[in-house]
């Protein structure tokens, strides 16, 4: 795979990271967020994924990536996140990028990726209620919560509820609740939690459970994706 770091951002506190690829094929995950990214000499945008995407590459190389808020795709580019949904993008087919920040992105990706994002934000000018509503109906997904009940929380209709979440997160909230169960079961596997204990503490009904999820979303076994 190569090598992966992570930190927060100065400017915005975002997550900004770097994967530094080997030559051959790289398995990217449905993690259930969206994500600015510099590659290759171009800003791209990466929508949210529904089941594992190869990526792969002759030579290896550098990738540099900020990872969206809840919600801030939609916000960025005035684009339903469903619309989105599965591919990628160079950024330049969704919105106009300054060209100082593409200049300073050959020197410093991670600075100009924050001062992109900031730009386009402060440019945007989101209301605080529909971040809260994106961040709140995130954080009861990672928590399980059924449609119904996440429905419910958010004094909506389960109807208005997909339609939100769509716009939002670029798929349904019983798809969003599964992403996050699977990402949380795989990060238990890979900390040396026995798949069976990981599966129930992350709410699947046994280890049969979370294997057809991660055929479904990635492909391949929860084993060896934990190795």
């Amino acid at each position: 795979m190569g090598s992966y770091t992570a930190r927060r951002g100065p400017r915005t506190g975002t997550l900004l990271w770097r994967v530094e690829a080997e030559p051959g094929d790289l398995r990217i995950l449905p993690d259930g967020v969206m994500d600015l990214m510099w590659s290759e000499g171009h800003f791209l945008f990466a929508g949210a994924d529904t089941t594992a995407m190869i990526s792969s590459s002759e030579t290896g190389g550098v990738t540099w990536g900020l990872r969206l808020p809840p919600g801030a795709a939609h916000v960025l580019l005035g684009i339903p996140a469903r619309e989105l949904t599965d591919q990628r993008f160079d950024l330049s087919e969704l919105m106009t990028v300054p060209n100082m920040v593409t200049e300073t992105a050959h020197a410093d990706p991670a600075a100009a990726l924050e001062r992109l994002f900031v730009t386009r934000w402060e440019k945007a000018a989101p209301e605080a209620s529909a971040l809260r509503l994106a961040e709140s109906l995130d954080k009861t997904a990672r928590a399980g919560l059924s449609v119904t009940d996440m429905a419910d929380r958010h004094g909506l209709s389960e109807r208005t509820l997909r339609r939100v979440t769509d716009k939002l997160f670029g798929y349904g909230p019983k798809t969003l609740t599964a992403i996050h169960r699977f990402q949380y079961a795989l990060h238990l596997a890979r900390s040396g939690t026995p798949l069976a204990e990981a599966a129930t503490m992350a709410g699947y009904v046994d280890q049969s459970h979370l294997n057809r999820d991660a055929q479904r979303l990635a492909g391949t076994t929860p084993g060896a994706l934990a190795a």
